[in-house]
């Protein structure tokens, strides 16, 4: 399985970007697909996940402001972020669990990655 983000850029705060994650390959042996992103200096976070047949989950810093869909016919799944904050600012990762997990949290249960995004909020 592969996967390529795209979406990324530089955006003023308080304004929005959708980020987009392709899949290819095996995609029937994926369930979950999650965000993360890394910032400088930071270790890497989960997030918002979500499976096969639509369930999602969030971390409790973007709840509300981010939403995450996938459009299982285009073998995408996007990450649609509104109200960025320059905390925001960091390199955005899709990545994809097989079929032997649920919506996992686990970081090692996301098998495959994709290249990451830089996505750059100034005040």
């Amino acid at each position: 399985v592969q996967l390529q983000a795209s979406g990324g850029g530089l955006v003023q705060a308080g304004r929005s970007l959708r980020l987009s994650c392709v899949l290819s390959g095996t995609v029937r042996s994926i369930n979950a697909v999650g965000w993360y992103r890394q910032a400088s200096g930071k270790q890497r976070e989960l997030l918002a996940a979500i499976t096969s047949a639509h369930s999602t989950d969030y971390h409790n810093s973007v709840k509300g402001r981010f939403t995450i869909s996938r459009d299982n016919m285009k073998n995408t799944v996007y990450l649609q972020m509104n109200s960025l904050k320059p905390e925001d600012t960091a390199v955005y990762y899709c990545a994809a669990a097989p079929r032997t997990h649920g919506l996992t949290k686990v970081e090692s249960e996301y098998i495959y990655w994709g290249q990451g995004t830089l996505v750059t909020v100034s005040s």
